[in-house]
């Protein structure tokens, strides 16, 4: 008989501590990144946005920039 496994209350940790466990979810897929099928309605997807910031680079808003900004909201 398979035991139940309960799944975690996100909801109890502060979003900090959700942002720093959502990166490091990140930083894991990514060194398996090369695993993952690259469709051709993704890359698409992939370079029209790409062509979007280079017509603007001044729209895009950094990493660091949205996460201070997360993490300000948290406190």
């Amino acid at each position: 008989m398979a035991k139940h496994v309960r799944e975690p209350d996100y909801s109890k940790l502060s979003i900090a501590q959700r942002i720093a466990l959502v990166e490091d979810i990140w930083d894991s897929i990514a060194k398996d990144a090369r695993a993952l099928p690259l469709t051709d309605d993704l890359r698409a997807e992939l370079d029209r946005r790409w062509a979007e910031h280079e017509r603007d680079p001044s729209s895009a808003i950094p990493w660091e920039q949205i996460k201070k900004e997360l993490l300000e909201h948290d406190e």
